[in-house]
């Protein structure tokens, strides 16, 4: 029998890393802390900076290091560090300073093959491969649910058969009936006579310990369109407390149903290509103080609202989403920082080295300065200060975009089988770098391949649809000039892509000393195919695309849009009233955020909610045929219903 699920909590592993920090050099940090500067602390404990991270996930084990040159064009793209057996025995990189606080890996020259390839002194971003298997784990962890496994005592005190259970002992228990609310077996004890009600499995009763069951469906609906949150509560005649209870159980049915309808048919489907366009989406989050902080006392202030990302991915030619996952840890709490600090001396290392990497303004939390330590006591409380005045408001940190667009990529990559890979994004870096990182490997080999795609978002809605209009007129009269007979204005668009790619490239060839070499030569064209709402739109590959015919390219670059991610969004700004666009003030010189909600957890399972009722209940009409993004991936064969989702039809 299927057993009802449950969230998992902070407390859950799903992901068992292995500590990259053993136990003999944690006694060597705590003993040189005192005795070296920070300089030469964090110069002598900077293995990290390339050591693989290793994990175990599901019972199987991973291995991962994403620090290494990004560029693709690059000959160590996507290499490993190492140290060559030469005079002087260079490294493959070395490690640069970009400021005080980021580090940057630089590649050093090819000390053998000095006539093949060419290495471009690139600079890359070090990243903690520590805190981005950290980052993955937190994504998971928000992202599933497990079997709600309840403690039962079926004896009362003194029994003298105390550990027998009816699952074990079935003739030491007498059977009672059923429950008449839930289905539930109901057993007594033959020696105490204590009887014990079973919890009901998720199909006789998926609606247990809900209060106000019945309006489950008509919360789901008002969730859905844009109903603020007090109102919702006057409609459905609720308190707060309630509403956030029926928010976390509709975001846990929605676990529920992407697990039977999501992930199980997408690890028995295998795509030949699979094309994944990523974007950005910027809410303000409420700052809040605390209960208690509040008061003229309190003098000490945050700014009221501050920006917080959401990545999300969707596939381009079905438009499926993904994933969309906020870049807010919500359980983190700067105690819990403070004793990573204490244990791994995280202060004096660089932040490549640190645990808690990923939360970039407080990565580790000030300590006292050391017998050898460059920073002054005024420094330090300075520090601290800022820290303290954190504690103060919403609970949580924000996370470095960069690492969760790697560990989102990550994901989605363990989630999708395809052989090849098109990534379509706009020129944000750090789903850039964290595509060039997750799928370096499918780079290298050509099976990988980068788009970039850019609109001039300060156009009227008047002058796209002019220049839509003027792109059709444009494309038939080509056609016509040269000849071609079908009017269809994709087939069009590809013929002409054809003709220019003969003579344009994306890459440029540079002649030096010891030979020729390829390099990215940012060089965009202008889409032939505008769209009604954008209009005209440039496109660019940031890949090698030198081993493939001008026809293979074209139709490459037919695919490239940002349609999927834009379509989403717009679902989400319109949906959604915590993460709507910010209203125009009374006074008419400032931007209003009444709506948007103090804790991200909740924009996350807004979001997730959206994200299923989406892929699954909303067809969208192209041409003749009218299906949900989920039909069109060929995941299900139908269109779901809500009922479906919350009741697990």
């Amino acid at each position: 029998m299927a057993k009802l699920k449950k969230l998992l909590s902070k407390d859950d592993v799903v992901l068992e890393v292995t500590y990259p920090v053993s136990e003999e050099e944690l006694e060597n940090r705590h003993k040189d802390y005192n005795v070296l500067s920070p300089k030469q602390f964090g110069t002598k404990y900077r293995n990290l900076l390339f050591k693989p991270i290793e994990f175990n996930l599901f019972n199987k084990s991973y291995l991962f290091q994403y620090n290494f040159c990004t560029n693709p064009y690059c000959k160590w793209q996507g290499l490993q560090q190492k140290k060559f057996d030469v005079k002087g025995k260079p490294d493959r990189y070395r490690l640069d300073a970009a400021n005080h606080e980021q580090k940057q890996i630089k590649c050093n020259p090819d000390p053998i093959q000095q006539n093949k390839g060419a290495e471009f002194n690139c600079k890359s971003v070090a990243l903690s491969n520590w805190s981005i298997a950290e980052e993955i784990h937190r994504l998971i962890r928000i992202n599933s649910v497990m079997d709600d496994e309840p403690v039962y005592n079926f004896h009362k005190e003194g029994c003298p058969q105390q550990e027998q259970t009816p699952f074990e002992s079935p003739s030491l228990f007498y059977r009672q009936g059923k429950s008449s609310s839930t289905g539930a077996q109901q057993w007594q004890c033959r020696a105490c006579r204590k009887k014990t009600t079973l919890r009901p499995g998720s199909k006789q009763s998926v609606v247990y310990k809900q209060k106000r069951s019945e309006i489950n469906l008509l919360f789901t609906k008002l969730l859905l369109n844009k109903e603020p949150i007090t109102r919702a509560c006057e409609v459905l005649g609720i308190a707060d407390g309630t509403y956030y209870d029926k928010l976390e159980f509709v975001y846990r049915r929605c676990l529920e149903f992407l697990e039977r309808n999501e992930t199980k048919p997408l690890q028995d489907k295998e795509f030949k290509e699979m094309w994944i366009n990523t974007d950005k989406m910027t809410y303000y989050l409420n700052n809040v103080r605390k209960k208690g902080m509040g008061g003229s006392k309190y003098n000490d202030v945050e700014d009221s609202v501050f920006p917080t990302n959401v990545v999300i991915s969707a596939d381009a030619i079905s438009r499926y989403v993904f994933r969309s996952d906020v870049s807010y840890d919500w359980d983190v709490t700067l105690d819990e920082i403070q004793e990573d600090t204490i244990q791994y001396k995280d202060d004096h290392v660089g932040i490549y080295a640190r645990k808690n990497a990923r939360f970039t303004k407080f990565s580790y939390y000030p300590q006292p300065p050391s017998a050898k330590d460059t920073q002054t006591k005024t420094e330090y409380n300075h520090d601290l200060s800022r820290v303290e005045r954190r504690t103060k408001y919403t609970e949580g940190l924000h996370v470095n975009s960069t690492y969760t667009s790697i560990a989102h990529y990550w994901l989605i990559k363990e989630l999708v089988n395809a052989s090849e890979w098109r990534f379509i994004t706009d020129e944000d870096s750090s789903l850039i770098t964290a595509i060039f990182r997750v799928f370096a490997k499918e780079i290298r080999l050509s099976d990988g391949h980068h788009f970039l795609c850019q609109s001039d978002k300060t156009k009227s809605r008047k002058q796209a649809r002019q220049e839509f209009a003027e792109v059709q007129s444009e494309l038939l009269e080509w056609a016509d000039f040269n000849g071609i007979k079908t009017k269809k204005l994709r087939d069009i668009a590809k013929l002409k892509l054809e003709k220019l790619f003969e003579t344009h490239h994306f890459h440029k060839e540079v002649k030096t000393s010891t030979g020729t070499h390829l390099e990215y030569a940012d060089n965009p064209i202008e889409h032939p195919l505008a769209t009604i709402d954008r209009g005209y739109r440039s496109v660019d590959c940031t890949t090698n695309l030198s081993s493939l015919e001008p026809k293979d390219i074209a139709e490459l670059m037919l695919n490239v849009n940002d349609n999927a991610s834009n379509s989403f969004i717009q679902q989400i700004r319109r949906r959604l009233s915590i993460l709507e666009r910010p209203l125009t003030a009374a006074r008419g010189d400032q931007k209003s955020y009444i709506y948007a909600n103090f804790n991200p957890k909740y924009a996350q399972m807004a979001i997730t909610i959206l994200r299923t009722y989406y892929n699954f209940c909303l067809p969208y009409k192209t041409g003749k045929v009218n299906k949900t993004p989920s039909q069109r991936l060929g995941i299900v064969e139908k269109v779901f219903e809500l009922k479906d989702i919350l009741y697990l039809r």
